[in-house]
C-alpha cells in the first residue's frame, strides 16, 4: 500500500514535501541526477512501490520481479557521497532501519548511468551492519535528539 504523502516531508530526508521531492519522480518524470534518483528509489523502498524500483533499475542487471514483503522498517537514508561525470554516477549512501528491538544499517556504493536522458540504477556494493546507538548519542531514526529520548 501506497500512503498518501502530499504535505508530508519526504522519506528521503531532503527536508522538502514528498510532492516538491520524490512524489515527480515516482510519476514518470526523469530524475535529474544519481543522488535525486537514489532518494526517490528509498523512498519507494520506504512506500512499498516495486514497480517504479523495477522501472528504474537498468535493463541489464534488473531482476525478473521484486517483492518487498518482509522489508525492514526504513527509518533513515543518509548520503554519503554522490559523484556524476558525463552518463555515469556512483552515489554512497547509508540507510538506517528498525531491526526488531534494535538498529541495522546497510551501506552501498551505487553505480548509475544515464541513457536517453533518464538515470537508472546499474549496480551496488552493499555492507550490512548492526548499530547500537549509546544512550547519548543521535538516534538513529534521524530525528536529532538524543537516542535515550527519542526510539528507546
Amino acid at each position: 500500500m501506497i500512503p498518501e504523502q502530499s504535505n508530508t516531508l519526504c522519506p528521503c530526508g531532503s527536508g522538502k514535501t514528498y510532492e516538491q521531492c520524490c512524489g515527480p519522480w515516482h510519476r514518470g518524470e526523469p530524475a535529474p541526477s544519481p543522488e535525486t534518483l537514489m532518494r526517490s528509489r528509498y523512498t519507494a523502498f520506504v512506500q512499498g512501490r516495486a514497480d517504479y524500483l523495477l522501472a528504474t533499475w537498468h535493463p541489464d542487471t534488473r531482476p525478473p520481479e521484486l517483492g518487498l514483503e518482509g522489508s525492514p522498517d526504513w527509518v533513515n537514508l543518509q548520503i554519503l557521497e554522490s559523484t556524476e561525470q558525463g552518463s555515469r554516477g556512483r552515489v554512497h549512501f547509508r540507510a538506517v532501519y528498525r531491526a526488531g528491538d534494535g538498529w541495522g544499517y546497510l551501506e552501498e556504493n551505487s553505480d548509475f548511468v544515464r541513457e536517453d536522458g533518464r538515470w537508472y540504477y546499474l549496480s551496488g556494493q552493499t555492507e550490512e551492519g548492526q548499530l547500537k546507538p549509546g544512550r547519548n548519542e543521535a538516534c538513529p531514526c534521524g530525528s536529532g535528539k538524543k537516542f535515550k529520548a527519542c526510539c528507546r
